[in-house]
């Protein structure tokens, strides 16, 4: 049986949803008028015969379906823009090219910067950057497919180089009306263990991270499991439950007071970010040029 193949702009869309938390700030991040990305969403769910979205009068959010496609359109879309990259490189000749995996968080909040500085510094190289959990960026430095990475997990796979480029630290937020900002105490890692909690996915350096740090306590099931941090972030704000998540993706929100960070008393959540690669333990060319561009960013100091 012959199918329609869905509309990329549809499942882009989907992707926003599962990242910002509803379907209108999908469509404002997409640059797409309401009414158009209303009319879009509901040619999709006619396509594939089931409810993506649940719609009240609080907005679009996706249901259990709806995240499940989702997970598959961001994949389509990751190929889609790979595909899209190739062809490019093989469109224009170019004094150097450089694959670079990063995981999502030093994607979002440190490699616009990064890529900034050296793309001022060395206008011939084109990099293409691909944002990936660190388990899927060891994977593809492993065979091959990207010259350097940038990950956040606790642990690098002994195939691998790395080295230390920047810090993080995860933190526990939650809406200003959780019960635990009336706490006259720091919480226990046993009482943050017992919680149930917003999650990334496993193989995410965030997840690692978190685990590594309560590996000694017995967990609770996760409240939910997010692909982003960005959808994390939403649902926090939308008072479903309290996260854990990087400092750099919420300190916008907790400046305004939009999110409180909770302290945990005795509980180590500092994390090293590093450059990983494959092959020989000196990088040279573009690769080894990125690293020390990033450690010397990293390294100076900052002004208000």
């Amino acid at each position: 049986m012959a199918h329609k193949w869905p509309e990329f702009a549809a499942m882009e869309l989907l992707v926003g949803v599962d990242d910002h938390g509803s379907l209108s700030a999908a469509s404002r991040q997409a640059g797409i008028a309401q009414p158009n990305a209303t009319r879009t969403m509901k040619k999709l769910e006619r396509q594939l015969g089931m409810t993506l979205l649940e719609r009240s009068t609080a907005g679009s959010t996706l249901t259990a379906q709806g995240t499940v496609i989702a997970h598959w359109a961001r994949q389509v879309l990751d190929g889609t823009r790979h595909m899209l990259d190739v062809a490019e490189g093989l469109r224009t000749e170019r004094a150097a090219q450089l694959t670079v995996g990063a995981s999502m968080t030093v994607a979002e909040h440190l490699m616009p910067t990064w890529l900034g500085t050296f793309r001022t510094q060395f206008p011939d190289v084109t990099i293409h950057l691909h944002v990936h959990n660190s388990s899927v960026v060891f994977e593809r430095l492993h065979d091959g497919e990207y010259d350097l990475g940038f990950v956040e997990s606790p642990t690098v796979p002994t195939t691998l180089h790395s080295a230390r480029v920047a810090s993080d630290r995860l933190v526990v937020v939650v809406h200003p009306n959780h019960p635990w900002t009336r706490r006259r105490r720091p919480l226990t890692p046993g009482e943050l263990a017992a919680t149930r909690l917003l999650v990334r996915e496993p193989g995410s350096g965030t997840r690692n991270t978190l685990d590594l740090a309560l590996q000694e306590y017995t967990r609770a099931t996760p409240l939910l499991e997010l692909g982003s941090a960005a959808a994390i972030r939403t649902s926090v704000l939308a008072g479903v439950g309290p996260a854990v998540v990087s400092s750099l993706a919420v300190v916008s929100q907790v400046q305004a007071g939009e999110l409180r960070v909770i302290e945990v008393e005795g509980l180590a959540l500092d994390r090293v970010l590093r450059a990983v690669w494959r092959g020989s333990r000196q990088l040279d060319g573009p690769a080894g040029e990125l690293v020390r561009l990033v450690r010397r960013v990293q390294a100076a100091p900052t002004t208000s």
